[in-house]
């Protein structure tokens, strides 16, 4: 007990020594820098170490406080740093257009007094408002906004870009599920999906305001035909936590969750075709940076002896739309259908890598033949010029083989007489003789005992099998058990595939849970809150301890998408899940 006092008392004061040592800021932060004249702004004011008192708010002499002051701490001990802030928020509305000051407030810590920085805001003319402000719909509408972004507006055809669909979020609301309902459409480009690895909120602005954002998902279009072209819209739906403009005991918001639909706007993109001025005729579609090159793998072989001519393309650019420059041969070499591979990655910076044709070449006669020089055309966007790239003569020297009889007519037939060599021709046999091939009895033979004894060894085996089965039977609580975990084990299997990768796994835990009460109560789960699953597993009379195991699943289902999450609390969350469906499934 005096070890665990010490240990505490010990990080205490390691806490208070890190948090001493870092610099002390007090800050003010606000919701929005521009904001029409009838609508409200949320404004912070933030210090980062603790002790502070006699917080003093400004005069706020531009503005009306709807809401506030209220309190709120937070601290933090990860990877061995400390941190803590504690906020005091106020709800201001405008009282005139403008640019308006919110001035500095001050506070005490350390016998010093520290001055908040001033915050301008830009208020405009009023905008439509819907007759209940305070409406959770409304709220949510303009605290989350979806948007298309791409990398470039007007590409040549053939030149990649890519687009990156934003949510964007603001710190007034919370966002606990979400779900794409209708993919966007590229009519018009190639695209590729860029993988990523994992959702991660990052700070940026919207509207000239400060929002929070996530890159909900990311392609690559490269456009194949030019002019005006549209990207159809994202749309998602959400279920967002929305404050309600009330507070409880200890000056916390109260907020409400409500799931309302989003969409992005349609993008444009126009594409420009590419300019025919000094267009080279070997030009085949390349649009990049690339580099050109045919190799021989061998020079000097023998007749039926094989050799690779490579010829390989590499760079960044639209490597998987054009095709590689043919190759021509002397019709004495004998050359075998290419075999293509490509070496090619996906990134927001493009296509990059290598494609290359490999053709197998097989002399049948002696000499030294000529492989003439390829041509390969690229377009490259950047410099908005052609650029052609010429390899040289290769030459194949063939040491052995056959001479080629360049006097004869390729056309003449030499007749030969037919020769007839040892025996090749025989006669037809005309007469033949059987023997009766050894035959032994099946009584008495090893097989016959085997099949003898046979049933009455299967008596005891049967008896035993017998017995454990009216076992099985007689065990109610074992089998309903194992029933349970067979029933927990098939609704969680979508979840178990996806266990190592966050996103996936969560989604189909959360909806392996919802699914399990829909069969269960014949209810739509996944539109009703926590508390009502609460009260309908308590009238199947479910013990409090198994409903409330299966809510912290469910929270953790929220939370885990917005945290760092490593494969081994991936496990014991979903071993969690299967002991709570099992204990619900027994119970009812």
């Amino acid at each position: 007990m005096k070890f665990k006092l010490y240990i505490t008392i010990l990080f205490s004061f390691f806490s208070f020594f890190i948090t001493a040592q870092k610099k002390t800021t007090f800050t003010t932060t606000v919701s929005k820098n521009k904001l029409g004249v009838n609508q409200r702004l949320k404004v912070d004011f933030i210090i980062n170490k603790r002790g502070a008192d006699n917080f003093k708010e400004p005069s706020f002499k531009n503005f009306n406080v709807v809401g506030g002051p209220s309190q709120a701490v937070s601290q933090s001990y990860v990877n061995g740093k400390f941190s803590y802030s504690k906020s005091y928020s106020f709800i201001l509305q405008p009282k005139k257009r403008g640019e308006l000051t919110i001035a500095p407030a001050s506070i005490e810590i350390d016998g010093k007094t520290l001055n908040s920085n001033p915050v301008k805001v830009i208020v405009l003319k009023a905008v439509d408002i819907p007759k209940n402000p305070n409406d959770p719909n409304y709220i949510a509408q303009q605290n989350i906004h979806l948007v298309a972004e791409a990398s470039k507006s007007s590409p040549y055809v053939g030149e990649g870009i890519y687009v990156e669909y934003r949510l964007y979020f603001s710190e007034n609301v919370g966002i606990y599920d979400s779900s794409i309902t209708e993919a966007p459409q590229y009519n018009g480009f190639w695209n590729q999906e860029i993988k990523q690895n994992r959702l991660q909120a990052k700070i940026g602005t919207y509207n000239g305001e400060r929002y929070r954002y996530a890159v909900l998902h990311k392609s690559l279009l490269i456009p194949t035909k030019s002019g005006k072209l549209t990207i159809d819209p994202m749309k998602m739906d959400i279920l967002v936590d929305v404050p309600t403009g009330r507070a409880d005991f200890f000056g916390n918001a109260i907020t409400r969750r409500v799931r309302k639909q989003f969409s992005s706007a349609k993008k444009i993109i126009r594409a420009q075709e590419l300019p025919l001025a000094n267009k080279p005729e070997s030009f085949n579609g390349a649009v990049g940076e690339f580099d050109f090159n045919v190799d021989l793998s061998k020079n000097t072989l023998k007749a039926n002896e094989s050799s690779q001519i490579k010829v390989a393309v590499s760079g960044k650019g639209n490597l998987k739309l054009f095709e590689l420059p043919k190759i021509e041969t002397p019709k004495e070499l004998e050359v075998y259908q290419p075999e293509r591979k490509e070496k090619v990655t996906i990134s927001a910076s493009g296509l990059r890598g290598s494609v290359t044709d490999s053709y197998t070449v097989v002399p049948e006669f002696k000499g030294k033949y000529k492989i003439p020089k390829v041509s390969f055309s690229y377009f490259n966007p950047k410099t908005k010029e052609y650029k052609t790239i010429t390899t040289e003569d290769l030459y194949v020297d063939v040491l052995q083989g056959k001479e080629l009889n360049t006097n004869s007519d390729a056309n003449s037939v030499v007749k030969q007489d037919v020769k007839v060599t040892g025996t090749n021709f025989r006669y037809i046999q005309n007469s033949t003789s059987f023997e009766t091939q050894e035959k032994s009895d099946f009584f008495k033979s090893t097989p016959f005992y085997i099949l003898l004894l046979l049933p009455l060894l299967a008596i005891p085996v049967g008896i035993f099998v017998h017995k454990k089965q009216e076992e099985k039977a007689g065990d109610v609580l074992g089998n309903k058990l194992r029933k349970a975990d067979k029933l927990a084990k098939k609704y969680l299997s979508e979840a178990q595939k996806q266990l190592g990768n966050k996103e996936a796994f969560y989604e189909a835990l959360e909806r392996a849970l919802h699914n399990y009460l829909k069969a269960k109560l014949g209810v739509e789960t996944s539109e009703i809150s926590r508390e009502k699953i609460t009260e309908l597993l308590k009238n199947k009379n479910i013990d409090t301890t198994t409903i409330n195991s299966f809510i912290d699943v469910l929270n953790d289902c929220d939370f885990a998408r917005y945290t760092p999450i490593d494969n081994v609390q991936m496990n014991q969350e979903y071993e969690k899940a299967k002991q709570v469906i099992t204990q619900i499934d027994k119970q009812l």
